[in-house]
């Protein structure tokens, strides 16, 4: 994919400016950011007709590029100033507002006050540090990134306002507006009687028409473009513009055509095309020519009187009916390639009338909006892969196609033949972007189209998404990290999830992330050293404590094969939080799943400790149901069992727990006996009625948010629990005591 930049534009370094936050301001309806009356316009003379143009047209969609952009850090704007400013003080409100905005960055209207009351006091320390900070932060407001370097033009700071007007162009690279005011800066600064100066300007355009040209809405800059080369007596370059957007779809294909007509019938062909085309038009027309004269001279020469003699033709000369046989050759071509995109202009129409919001905006976008989005990207990459699977069983054809195209003529093929389909699909993407870039789906449908292609252009979307628009948004940044640990850079994952994890403090998804890395990088020190600092830091918030114990003693248990140190983990927890069933049901599964001829007395004093804690009666009806059926699966002693079986009941009866519970999903027992045991069905009706009670817990393994899937942790954003089902096919109370 060719660079939208220049190395002039590239020169700044990102290291350079700060991470920005996601917003925008409220914009006007053709994406501008409203203005106050107080706010001045570009000081370029009115009368230069690109300024005119620019005061008089509509913006059109700003969208930036696939390279990550930049946003400024507000100290790269501290100029050199004169002693006389050095010593003006700040504004006496300045401070208030300034902390307003800083306390709590997404309060628009404390940003627009500071901006507003800045600009009204006509400070430009003030003004410089508050649009700085401004910009730092919603980096797509480019009605502000005009403001600033009008700042810095007014104050004399010529080369600061075209900085910042770079600046702007990495971050919105597709802005239509902001392109046109950069070059308007330079047309109004820059000494047009040097011979590099022109040069510049043009290298400018060239960059402008490469970034933003392929926009629907890009009309007015092409326009511009060619009026400028009009100005400087270009004729040439100025068709060859022509040329170039006529292959491009726009709102106003129509008039391009237009103007090229107008532009060739106003020229004569060899001041406005290609020597070679012009060369080779005029030959064909020159034999086109002879062949007509020759059958003409045919004609009068059998109607031409005996011994008349036939009138001299000078030959090598282009006579006015030449030039226009020329003309209209050049027209036929051009006719070919404006039918062409006259279908891919009436293809889109539909789709960019259904678009009402092409800008940024901190609003949310209604559904139909993101509806109309999310259809045009289905339709162009309908397209890409129509036109890619088409090649590929066509290659000949293809081959072909291309062939007479580039036959016809070489520049004519380099200049009008557009952009390639998956350049477009990219192109849409970053206008998508810039109206839906609040939204984490239309970042992460980007990064699944490139990431086939580039794993570096994919892994930049996400940059930009993550430091520019969602710093606070969790998902992708995970979604970041493992894509990198997919890719194999570690360090990279590492880096994503620590950053996350200092812009959102304490959020439990995110350190059970990093300890899951290192365990699967085969740091499991480090990913218990996670876990442990997770339990330390905790301390103060009993749920959350609970949750990384649990998760530490599983880690313990599982892969360091360590049961004293999990035990341990879960013991200092329940000191901590006593009436934490979590805790105790899963210390019961530690205590089970050991030895069972030296568990017994463990279990038995973890069961003691849960029923003296201050449980709800239905955990310990599960703890004491769990305890009795370590017994029957493990006593060696009857007398254990009918002693365990005895608490259970004076258990159950102390609870009220003779009601069966059917939220636990127990079946009944007529039908648990019925299915597991038809022998033992036959002795249940005469026997005491004891009910079957709530089943035990899963065992120490079970991952109790398994059913979210990877990262289904979105109920620790509020600490929750999940349920702990467990389903028990045993009846106990068969077989112990004779029938009554």
């Amino acid at each position: 994919m060719t660079p939208f930049f220049s190395s002039r534009i590239n020169d700044v370094s990102a290291t350079d400016f700060i991470m920005a936050a996601e917003g925008c301001e409220e914009m006007s309806g053709n994406g501008e950011l409203e203005e106050s009356p107080a706010m001045e316009p570009s000081d370029v003379p009115a009368s230069h007709p690109i300024e005119m143009a620019e005061m008089t047209e509509e913006n059109g969609s700003a969208v930036p590029q696939p390279e990550a952009p930049v946003v400024p850090d507000p100290a790269s704007f501290s100029v050199p100033l004169g002693a006389e400013d050095e010593e003006r003080e700040l504004p006496a409100d300045f401070e208030r507002l300034w902390k307003t905005a800083h306390d709590n960055p997404q309060d628009f209207t404390s940003w627009t006050d500071l901006l507003q009351y800045c600009e009204q006091e006509g400070h430009i320390i003030a003004s410089r540090r508050a649009l700085g900070a401004f910009l730092a932060r919603y980096p797509l407001c480019y009605g502000y990134w005009k403001k600033f370097a009008d700042l810095e033009r007014r104050a004399g700071y010529n080369d600061k306002a075209e900085e910042v007007c770079v600046q702007g162009l990495q971050a919105i690279p597709l802005s239509v507006d902001l392109w046109i005011h950069y070059i308007n800066l330079l047309l109004g600064t820059l000494d047009m009687n040097l011979p590099e100066s022109p040069l510049r300007i043009r290298s400018v355009f060239e960059d402008a028409v490469s970034a933003a040209g392929l926009d629907f809405n890009s009309d007015r800059l092409w326009d511009l473009y060619v009026e400028w080369e009009k100005e400087q007596g270009n004729m040439r370059n100025a068709a060859t513009v022509l040329d170039r957007v006529l292959k491009v779809p726009t709102q106003l294909y129509n008039t391009h055509y237009d103007k090229f007509k107008e532009h060739l019938n106003s020229h004569e062909p060899k001041e406005v095309l290609s020597q070679e085309e012009y060369e080779e038009l005029r030959a064909l027309c020159r034999e086109s020519q002879k062949a007509e004269r020759a059958e003409q001279a045919q004609e009068e020469k059998e109607e031409r009187p005996p011994g008349e003699e036939e009138p001299a033709t000078p030959e090598g000369t282009d006579t006015e009916e030449l030039m226009q046989k020329i003309r209209e050759q050049v027209l036929i071509r051009r006719d070919k390639v404006y039918q062409e995109n006259e279908g891919e202009v009436r293809n889109r129409w539909h789709f960019e009338d259904s678009i009402k919001r092409p800008y940024f905006h901190v609003k949310p976008l209604d559904r139909l909006q993101l509806r109309a989005w999310h259809s045009y990207l289905d339709w162009e990459i309908t397209q890409l892969n129509k036109d890619t699977s088409d090649s590929n069983q066509n290659p000949n054809q293809a081959a072909t196609e291309e062939s007479e195209v580039m036959a016809e003529s070489p520049e004519q093929s380099a200049n009008v033949q557009g952009p390639c389909d998956d350049y477009r699909v990219r192109i849409l993407f970053e206008r998508c972007l810039i109206a839906c870039a609040l939204y984490e789906e239309v970042w992460t449908r980007y990064v699944h189209y490139l990431e086939p292609q580039n794993v570096e252009e994919a892994r930049a979307v996400y940059k930009r998404a993550c430091e520019i628009h969602l710093t606070n948004k969790p998902n992708i940044h995970m979604q970041w990290a493992t894509f990198e640990e997919r890719h194999g850079d570690l360090s990279e994952a590492r880096r994503v999830l620590e950053a996350l994890e200092k812009t959102l403090p304490g959020l439990a998804v995110v350190r059970l992330r990093r300890a899951a890395l290192e365990r699967r990088a085969g740091q499991l020190d480090q990913s218990e050293a996670l876990l442990q600092e997770a339990v330390a830091q905790s301390k103060e918030k009993p749920v959350l404590h609970a949750f990384y114990s649990i998760k530490l003693a599983r880690l313990l248990l599982k892969l360091g094969r360590d049961t004293s140190r999990a035990r341990r983990v879960l013991q200092e927890a329940l000191e901590i939080s006593p009436d934490n069933d979590k805790l105790h049901l899963n210390l019961l599964e530690l205590e089970v799943s050991g030895d069972p001829w030296s568990s017994a007395e463990a279990v038995q004093e973890c069961v003691t400790r849960a029923l003296a804690a201050p449980l709800a009666p239905h955990t310990k009806i599960i703890l004491s149901q769990r305890h009795l059926q370590f017994t029957e699966d493990f006593s060696d002693s009857i007398q254990s069992v009918l002693s365990v079986y005895e608490e259970h009941q004076k258990l159950m009866k102390e609870l009220g727990g003779t009601k069966r519970e059917s939220e636990n999903g127990d079946e009944d027992p007529e039908k648990l006996s019925k299915t597991e045991d038809n022998s033992a069905a036959q002795v249940t009706p005469t026997m005491p009625h004891v009910p079957i009670t709530t089943p035990p817990p899963p065992i120490m393994g079970a991952d109790m948010n398994a059913q979210a899937g990877y990262g289904g942790y979105s109920s620790w954003y509020q600490p929750q629990y999940g349920s702990y089902g467990y389903q028990n096919t045993w009846n106990y109370n068969q077989g112990y005591y004779p029938p009554s």
